[in-house]
Formats: C-alpha cells, sequence, structure tokens
C-alpha cells in the first residue's frame, strides 16, 4: 500500500524540490557588472526576491518552490532586461546593452568617481570622472585613504608605500617620482586600486601598494589626444604632449610623448639651537631649480597570436637632462642675548640629471575554460647624477673673514631584473593561484669629494666613497578564494628569500645577509542581501629600505650640513589588520598598523663641530591605530558632496643620540571634503571646490604643524565635446606652510617649508580621429597581470 502512495506522490515530490536561479550580469564590451539589482517576480507579476550582484557579477535565487518565474534588470545606465524563465537550477549569462540608442560617437559623461570595495582592496575608479582633468599626481591626492604631506606619500597614515602602474613596479620615489606621474595625464587613468593588505600574489615589499591602472583601448581605428598644460605658481611651468592610439582586428597599439618645463621653488628657513653656548643659528634657503626639459615616453603594443594567446610589449622612460640651480643661504648666529655675531654665506651652484627606463614583455595563455598561465619579464634603469659647487664665505667674531669652497658629483645607476610566472584555475567559486617570482637589483654609487687648496681644486679619497650593493630575491606563492554566496574568502602564504651584499670603499665595509620570510594574507568578506559588507583582513609585509638610502656617503648641502645614508638598515616588518564596513557609499576602515625597525628620515647636530646632519635609520617601532571615512552624497543630480576623514593615533619609539628611549606620540587628524556642480544639462561644463586639513603629525624624532589648503576647480567641453578646457586654483590661501622640529634631549632644531603650491593651472585637450566606437571590438582582458 505504501508503495502505490509513494508512486503516486513522487512527481509531487519531485515539483516540491527547492530550485535555483544564477546567473552573471555582463555589459556590452563582456565586463562583469557588479551592483546591479536583479528581481525575480512569479507568474502573478509579483516580487518574490531582489538581489544586487556580487564583485564578479554574479547572483543566486536559492530555495525556490515555483516553476516559472520573470527575471528582470532595470539600471539607469542600461537598457532594460526582461525574460521568462523555467526554475532548473539555470545559470544564465545576461549582457546588458547601453542605454543609448544610437551611438554615433563617444559621448563621455563627467560623473563623481565610483569607490567599490573589494574582497581585498579598494577600487577608485576616476575614469570619466569629475578629476579625470587632473594629473597622476594630483588624482592621488584624492584617492580614498591616501594622504600626500611634503611629497610624503602615505596610506591611512603608513608612509612605507609601493607604486605600480598595472602592478609594475615604478623604480622611482622621492622628487623624481612626483616628476614622473605629474607628467601622467589622469585621462589615461582608469583607476586607483588602494591595498592595504596585498594578497600573496603581490611581492611582500611595502606596507601597502598604490596601483595605478591604465586605459585600454576600445575603439577600431586611429584617434588621439593634444594636450598642454600653464602652470603658475611663483614661477611659470608647462606641459604639453600628444598620445595616440590605433586599432585593428589582433593588434592594438598606443604611443604618447609629453615635454615639460619650467622652474621649481621651495622656500625654507632652519633654526637650530645650540644650549652649551647659548647660540641660535638661523638660515634662510629659497631653492630655485630651473628644468627645461622634462620628457614622459610611453608605448605598448599588445597583439593576439591566437584566440587563446595574447603578447604584449610596453615600455616607459622619464629623462629629465639637466635641471639646475644657484642656492644663495645667508646665515646668522645670534649669542644668548639675541644679537647677531656671526654669520656665513653659502652660495651653492648646482646641475642634475635624470634617466628612467622600463621595459616589460608578457604572454597570457588561456589553457582551457577555467585556467590560465601568465609570464613577465621586466627590465628598468634609473640613472641620476649631481654636481654642485658650493663656496662659502666666513664671518666669525673673533676670528678673520675667510672662504672655503668644495665640490662633488654624486652619480648613482640602478638596474633591476625580474621574471615572473602566474597560474591561475578558477570556477563560479574557487579560485585557485599560484606563482613564483625571481629579481636581481644591481647598484652603483660614487661621490667624488674635491676642495680647493692654494686655488685648485684637490680629490679628497678621505671624503668620497664608492658604494656597490647587489639583491638577488626568490619568492613563491599560493593563494585560495572562495566564494560562498554571501561570504567571500582569501587566503594565501608567500615566501621570499634574501640575499644581499653591500660594499663600501671608505672606510672599507662588507655588509652581507641572507634570509627566508613568511608573508601570510588573509581576507573575509560578508555581504547581506541588502548590500551591507562587512570585511577583515590581515597581512604581513616586509619594508626593504630604498637604494638611495643604504649610501653612505655624505652629500652635503653646505659647509655645516649634510645627507647620509645607512648600508646597514634594516628592512621593516610590518603587521596590518583591519575591519571594513561598506553600504552603498559609505567606506568605513578600522585598522591597527604595527611597525618593528621601521626605516625613515631624521636628524640631529652635532654640538662639538655645529653640525646638523640629516640621515636615514631605524628607529625601534611604530604603532598606529585608527579609523578612516569615505562617503560620497548626491545631494541633488547636479550637486554632489565627499567626504573623507582619517583619526589616526600614531606612536614612534626611537632612541636618542645618548642611548636612552624616547616616544613620540600624536593624535592626527586628516579631513578632505570636496562638492562639485554641473552647470548645464549636457554636464558639459562643471565646477568642483574643496579644501584638505592635516591636523599635526609625527615622523620618528620629528613632530610636523598642522596645514591646510583650499582649492577650486572648473572644466568646460567644446565643439562636441572634441575641446576641453580646465582652470584650476590651489592652495588659495598659501596656507601650507608647515613647521618640522626635533625637541628632546640636548637636540632642539626646527625648518619652516613652504613648497611654492599656491597657484593656478590652465589646460586645453583636444581630441582628434575616429572617435566612433560603432562595431568596435574589446579587447581581451588578460586574467592575470605583471606583478613586479
Amino acid at each position: 500500500m505504501y508503495k502505490y502512495l509513494l508512486f503516486f506522490l513522487f512527481p509531487a515530490f519531485m515539483f516540491s524540490q527547492s530550485q535555483k536561479i544564477s546567473g552573471t550580469v555582463f555589459n556590452a564590451d563582456k565586463e562583469k557588472l557588479d551592483s546591479v539589482k536583479v528581481e525575480l517576480f512569479d507568474n502573478q507579476n509579483t516580487l518574490i526576491k531582489s538581489f544586487f550582484t556580487d564583485s564578479e557579477g554574479k547572483f543566486s535565487f536559492n530555495d525556490l518552490a515555483s516553476a516559472s518565474f520573470k527575471l528582470k534588470i532595470n539600471d539607469e545606465n542600461y537598457l532594460s532586461f526582461e525574460k521568462n524563465i523555467e526554475a532548473k537550477n539555470e545559470n544564465l549569462n545576461i549582457i546588458l546593452k547601453n542605454n543609448q540608442k544610437d551611438i554615433e560617437a563617444v559621448t563621455i559623461t563627467k560623473k563623481k568617481p565610483l569607490v567599490r570595495r573589494k574582497v581585498d582592496r579598494l577600487e577608485f575608479n576616476v575614469e570619466n570622472s569629475n578629476i579625470s582633468s587632473l594629473n597622476a599626481w594630483e588624482i592621488l591626492k584624492k584617492t580614498p585613504q591616501v594622504t600626500i604631506n611634503n611629497d610624503v606619500l602615505a596610506v591611512k597614515g603608513g608612509t612605507s608605500v609601493l607604486i605600480t602602474i598595472n602592478d609594475k613596479k615604478v623604480m622611482m620615489s622621492g622628487e623624481e617620482l612626483k616628476n614622473f606621474l605629474e607628467n601622467t595625464q589622469g585621462d589615461d587613468v582608469k583607476s586607483v586600486e588602494v591595498i592595504t593588505n596585498p594578497p600573496a600574489k603581490y611581492e611582500a615589499q611595502g606596507g601597502a601598494v598604490l596601483n595605478i591602472v591604465m586605459k585600454k583601448n576600445k575603439i577600431e581605428g586611429y584617434r588621439g589626444i593634444l594636450s598642454s598644460k600653464y602652470i603658475q605658481t611663483q614661477y611659470a611651468k608647462g606641459v604639453a604632449g600628444i598620445s595616440q592610439y590605433y586599432k585593428k582586428d589582433k593588434l592594438s597599439v598606443m604611443a604618447s610623448y609629453f615635454r615639460g618645463g619650467g622652474t621649481y621653488y621651495r622656500e625654507g628657513t632652519d633654526y637650530v639651537n645650540y644650549p652649551e653656548d647659548g647660540t641660535t643659528w638661523i638660515s634662510t634657503m629659497n631653492r630655485k631649480d630651473q628644468n627645461k626639459s622634462q620628457n614622459t615616453v610611453n608605448f605598448n603594443v599588445e597583439y593576439e597570436i591566437d584566440s587563446l594567446t595574447t603578447a604584449s610589449l610596453n615600455y616607459s622612460g622619464f629623462f629629465a637632462p639637466r635641471s639646475f640651480g644657484t642656492y644663495i643661504v645667508p646665515t646668522l648666529i645670534y649669542n644668548s642675548q639675541n644679537v647677531a655675531e656671526s654669520n656665513y654665506t653659502t652660495i651653492n651652484d648646482h646641475h642634475s640629471r635624470t634617466i628612467n627606463n622600463s621595459l616589460s614583455f608578457q604572454i597570457d595563455r588561456k589553457l582551457n575554460k577555467k585556467s590560465s598561465l601568465s609570464w613577465i619579464s621586466y627590465f628598468t634603469g634609473n640613472n641620476t647624477s649631481k654636481f654642485q659647487n658650493v663656496l662659502t664665505y666666513l664671518n666669525f667674531a673673533n676670528q678673520n673673514p675667510g672662504e672655503t669652497n668644495f665640490m662633488t658629483n654624486n652619480k648613482s645607476d640602478v638596474q633591476l631584473y625580474s621574471t615572473q610566472l602566474d597560474y591561475q584555475w578558477k570556477n563560479d567559486k574557487l579560485e585557485l593561484e599560484s606563482g613564483a617570482k625571481y629579481s636581481f637589483v644591481k647598484t652603483n654609487s660614487l661621490l667624488d669629494f674635491s676642495d680647493n687648496e692654494n686655488g685648485k681644486f684637490q680629490y679628497r679619497p678621505e671624503k668620497s666613497s664608492l658604494f656597490d650593493y647587489k639583491e638577488h630575491n626568490f619568492g613563491i606563492y599560493t593563494s585560495m578564494a572562495y566564494n560562498l554566496g554571501k561570504w567571500n574568502f582569501k587566503g594565501g602564504l608567500r615566501a621570499e628569500m634574501t640575499d644581499l651584499e653591500g660594499v663600501v670603499s671608505e672606510p672599507y665595509e662588507v655588509n652581507k645577509n641572507n634570509y627566508w620570510s613568511l608573508f601570510p594574507t588573509f581576507f573575509a568578506q560578508y555581504t547581506t542581501e541588502n548590500k551591507h559588507e562587512f570585511g577583515f583582513s590581515y597581512g604581513k609585509r616586509i619594508s626593504r629600505p630604498f637604494y638611495s638610502w643604504l649610501n653612505p656617503a655624505k652629500s652635503y648641502y653646505n659647509l655645516f650640513s649634510y645627507y647620509q645614508g645607512d648600508p646597514k638598515l634594516k628592512a621593516t616588518i610590518i603587521h596590518n589588520l583591519n575591519f571594513t564596513y561598506s553600504f552603498k557609499n559609505w567606506n568605513l576602515d578600522f585598522y591597527y598598523r604595527k611597525e618593528i625597525f621601521p626605516s625613515m628620515e631624521i636628524s640631529y647636530q652635532q654640538h662639538e663641530n655645529n653640525n646638523l646632519i640629516y640621515y636615514f635609520t631605524n628607529i625601534e617601532k611604530g604603532e598606529a591605530y585608527g579609523v578612516n571615512l569615505y562617503k560620497s552624497f548626491e545631494i541633488k543630480p547636479w550637486w554632489s558632496l565627499i567626504v573623507s576623514e582619517n583619526l589616526e593615533h600614531n606612536e614612534n619609539y626611537f632612541k636618542g643620540i645618548d642611548g636612552a628611549l624616547n616616544k613620540n606620540q600624536v593624535w592626527n587628524w586628516v579631513s578632505n571634503i570636496s562638492t562639485s556642480f554641473t552647470l548645464d544639462k549636457n554636464s558639459d561644463w562643471k565646477m568642483e571646490a574643496g579644501h584638505k586639513y592635516y591636523s599635526p603629525g609625527i615622523q620618528g624624532t620629528f613632530r610636523i604643524s598642522s596645514q591646510w589648503s583650499a582649492y577650486f576647480v572648473m572644466n568646460r567641453k567644446f565643439f562636441n565635446k572634441k575641446l576641453e578646457a580646465a582652470f584650476i586654483f590651489n592652495d588659495i590661501f598659501r596656507s601650507t606652510k608647515q613647521k618640522v622640529s626635533t625637541k628632546y634631549g640636548n637636540q632642539d632644531n626646527y625648518f619652516l617649508d613652504y613648497q611654492d603650491t599656491q597657484g593656478f593651472t590652465f589646460s586645453l585637450k583636444y581630441n582628434f580621429g575616429n572617435q566612433s566606437v560603432k562595431n568596435s571590438k574589446t579587447i581581451k582582458k588578460a586574467d592575470e597581470q605583471e606583478r613586479l
């Protein structure tokens, strides 16, 4: 009897089993779309469930009891989609068409930048945004969690930052890096990825990674952009250039050249107090340098060998053949009664050169539908030289007036070679990655010192130096990411072997080290049905010192002050811990950072000879915890507001020259608020205003005063969007001057610094050639990018 009853009820059991409908949403370029609302209706047109696609464009409706449904997608950027579906555990691929019936030409609508939280990074999409008219350096200033203070980059307060472009390491730092990014046009930037805990695929170097993702050409035929920019601060600067793009069938080529030049200015005053003799030394140095030729070159060619294999070659170069200037620096020496009793004047005549070349070759191969292989080899060379002739007129109390004259010639050459192989296997829920990388770095630094003896310059070997440094680095990694519905997990382990040798000629010294290190990473993200995102991540990193920091040669500013590196600098171990929350345009990040033996520039004064020395060293440790908030508001369709706030407690522990352990701590607040307006219906006329505030901060022995700045931006398009003009007014109230002081024990000195930031910029850009997107083919995106 029960057998017959089960037989008749079996079809009912079959149809009452829960069904599932899932899928992936793409745009016309086959790019996966996240945060798209997918709605499911029954046959009575009643809404049953709704779901927002995840970062991979996926959606899933589970435990469905009915047999037939209607799927709807309504998004303002795309045409409406509607489809009747029979629930049979179906997996759909949905392509949404652009919300534009006839696309005859590229129509770029300027909008506010989009911030998207991924499981292992924060993506700041600036493509076609209000700030794409700026250069890459200015875009970094506006990126969430990024601050630039005194030209020092920091991510959530941490200054150990690695800059990459399309995941290729930029072998520049300081002023060279700033000049290079200032000559990188914002229109070529797609997004900036803020990676506070880089996953195992990335090399372990650096506390955080800022990856600048450049655009790829998607338009068939030839097109180009002519651009020019005029900058007026204390003195004038300018840059002009051309970007060209060509795409036909399997070949895609991009080439650009920009040439800049002008006069750079910086004001500074040093105050050094010597309590033993009651004197105060005050030096005023207004630095004026001319650089008439700054050249930035980029070339990229990509060829689709077959449907599974793509090869690409990329070259980038930065050439500044001559920067020169003459600094006249008066120094007054006051006694304990505040009377100027002595003085000396330094005349520093100098010139410098910078050449940077980078070349990479990459092959991407799809092995099957789920796996791929990527291989890249990368070479970069950075060559710099600086010559200076320093003449000092001395007029000390109770001494006859005199003069001294010395010359230094400092040359540095850095060469880096790297090769890496990456394997990836991926399905709907699981992603596996593994790979290996080898890199070799060789640096050669030469300092020649000579001084004037009886009217002739004599070479001084005891003050000259030759520094050779070699470093081998081998790394292997494996990582796994798992998508479990509302949960996303990712974890990995990287092992790196470092073998280094540094040789100093004077005094002769050899420094060798060989070590293995393990770097674990873990990420977890939970997304509710209403798109609330909660995240947790941990990562261990290493920050190896810049090669110039290892050079022990004394680079003299004047007779009584010089800069010096340390060949025994230790690598810094960094632990990062993050808790994140995101909802719509809210992004909240709670973080903790611990640094063991962080390396940084500090200063100390030698009382016995009145020298002020700036040098790089390791302090004992640094600890910081804080919270970062980023929120964009759309007050009206034509009016938006962006608020970015970072509050951090920072502690630095360092040993003074007396060996005692000192503690420097501060609560630091960085506030960035901007508002933008659309002044016409076609979005051709935009305006933006904002300000940034830094409360007092610290760096090792330094305490840094507060500063703030305000800016104004307006851009307008003409002639059917082919011509774009922009006007920018920075540091409106000339309020960015800072005081950097050291005061502990018998150390008492500070300097005032202003980097000539007040001024305006006027730029023009003209688009020519084919701007049509009809029948254009999309360049196949490589699953693996180069990792260096």
